[in-house]
C-alpha cells in the first residue's frame, strides 16, 4: 500500500503530464490555425471564344490570381465569356487585369461576343 506521500507524489507528477500535454496541445491548436491556408480553386469552367473563334475553358481556374487568358492575342482579344465557375469573375480587355475596361460576372453570367477580354480573376 502506498503512504500518503507517494500518492500525493505520484498525483503530482500526473497532473505534470497532462499538463504538459494539454499545454503542447493548446500549442499545436494555435499553429494550425495560424498557417494560412493555399489559395482555393473556383469550382466549374469559365467558357470564352478564343481568337480563332473556338471556345476555350479553365476548368476549376485559381481564385485571387490574374489569369492571362491563353490563345488570345493583342489583336484579336477573347470574347463572349460564360462564367460556369461557383465564383464572382473580373474580366479585363487588358493582359495582366489592368486597365479601366473590365466587367464583373456573377456565377452562371453569360455574356454575348461584343464583350472583348483577355484577362481574368475569380474571387
Amino acid at each position: 500500500m502506498l503512504r500518503r506521500t507517494d500518492r500525493r507524489l505520484l498525483t503530482q507528477g500526473l497532473l505534470m503530464r497532462l499538463r504538459h500535454t494539454l499545454v503542447a496541445a493548446a500549442g499545436a491548436l494555435v499553429l494550425t490555425l495560424a498557417v494560412p491556408t493555399s489559395a482555393h480553386a473556383a469550382n466549374g469552367e469559365f467558357e470564352y471564344a478564343n481568337e480563332l473563334g473556338l471556345p476555350a475553358l479553365l476548368i476549376d481556374p485559381q481564385s485571387g490570381e490574374c489569369i492571362d487568358l491563353p490563345l488570345v492575342s493583342d489583336k484579336v482579344p477573347g470574347s463572349a465569356p460564360w462564367n460556369r465557375t461557383d465564383a464572382t469573375a473580373t474580366v479585363f480587355l487588358d493582359f495582366g487585369c489592368e486597365g479601366d475596361t473590365y466587367y464583373v460576372m456573377d456565377p452562371g453570367k453569360k455574356l454575348g461576343p461584343q464583350l472583348k477580354l483577355r484577362s481574368v480573376i475569380f474571387s
